[in-house]
């Protein structure tokens, strides 16, 4: 049977990897990985692969939108008098003969699940696979990184009407939904996440959730946001000061952007992804701030919004063209403020490409209310 491409060069990218995972199939059950090798955006539903055909395992309030959104894919569906899982061994059952070893995604698949799918397709065996999908989905083709591209761009332009309608009586909570009503009526699917909107010393948590507090009452307004289209997330952070700024907030400021600045103009392709993060932390750490950045620089965005890939110390791996990533250093100094400031790069074959463009400089991040 066969796929309509991008999914049929991901499905045989995946085949390609069998004989060194020592499987004869591959149980894809993460929802979001059944999306990136079928389209299918239902939930769910499995689809299960084999070295020369793939089927989708779901249930009938999804008959009709697989016809849609997977034609050419095989289906196995089943009625209210079955589970999910009864209908995932009949699957399996029918494999060839010589199709024993059946991998699972070992960290998307619960331990009550293995154990009774292994009593259910015995004596076939069962193989723990990792992030074999996730390593796949961290190089981005180019309809991937068209939709990245429009996601930062909604996202940057509700940015942008939310801070034109900036006023003293606004709150955390009011600016978050704003967010994210500006990128809906822009043609966004909504928020990859829910944004941090934080004023002050609430900044100074680096997942902060948003409150009552107004920008009237604040100094510092942190906000991390992001914007969904066609399943892609984008994710940026900005940091504005409310009217002039403070001397310490002006130095820990140009801090961070400095830190970011030089971590960016190190990415290309072969470059450690811990050197990355290296580059950054020094800059911070030699301003004797080191202490207050607690987080990795950076993660890969793409279908979730965090994705494998990640710009850490204790990350492995190097940069690879077509990657896209957050660059997010950021100073917290607690019952004071926090500041970080993130974008999107893609890496490119030469280089990399900051696809988020913002303003980002300390009088460009003034606001007056």
């Amino acid at each position: 049977m066969t796929v309509d491409a991008p999914f049929a060069g991901r499905m045989n990218a995946l085949r390609s990897k069998f004989a060194d995972l020592q499987v004869d199939a591959l149980l894809v059950s993460a929802e979001v990985n059944v999306r990136y090798l079928s389209g299918f955006t239902g939930d769910s539903s499995y689809l299960l692969i084999s070295t020369d055909d793939a089927w989708m395992i779901s249930d009938r309030r999804y008959e009709n939108q697989l016809q849609r959104q997977c034609p050419q894919l095989s289906v196995w569906i089943r009625g209210p008098e079955r589970t999910t899982l009864d209908l995932v061994a009949e699957a399996i059952a029918s494999l060839p003969g010589d199709c024993q070893r059946l991998g699972l995604e070992s960290e998307r698949v619960s331990w009550r699940m293995q154990q009774q799918l292994a009593g259910l397709i015995h004596p076939r065996s069962l193989v723990a696979t990792e992030q074999v999908v996730e390593q796949l989905r961290a190089i981005k083709d180019e309809g991937e990184i068209a939709s990245l591209r429009r996601a930062v761009s909604i996202a940057e332009q509700s940015f942008l009407a939310v801070k034109e309608e900036l006023a003293c009586d606004c709150s955390e909570r009011e600016l978050a939904f704003a967010l994210e009503s500006n990128i809906r009526s822009l043609g966004g699917d909504g928020c990859g996440f829910a944004p941090i909107v934080a004023c002050d010393a609430h900044s100074a948590l680096p997942h902060a959730q948003p409150g009552q507090r107004t920008l009237g009452q604040s100094r510092v307004l942190l906000i991390d946001w992001g914007a969904v289209f066609g399943g892609y997330t984008s994710d940026i952070t900005r940091t504005l000061h409310v009217g002039a700024a403070s001397e310490r907030f002006g130095k820990v400021y140009a801090l961070v952007l400095e830190a970011q600045r030089v971590a960016i103009e190190a990415m290309r392709p072969g470059i450690a992804l811990a050197d990355i993060d290296r580059i950054a932390r020094e800059k911070i750490a030699k301003a004797g701030l080191g202490n207050y950045f607690g987080h990795g620089l950076g993660h890969g965005i793409g279908l979730e919004i965090h994705e494998v890939t990640r710009l850490s110390a204790i990350a492995s791996g190097c940069l690879e063209a077509g990657m896209v990533l957050t660059v997010e250093p950021g100073v917290y100094l607690p019952e004071e403020f926090g500041v970080r400031i993130e974008d999107d790069i893609l890496v490119t074959q030469t280089g990399h490409e900051v696809l988020s463009q913002l303003p980002k400089g300390l009088e460009e991040t003034a606001i007056f209310l």
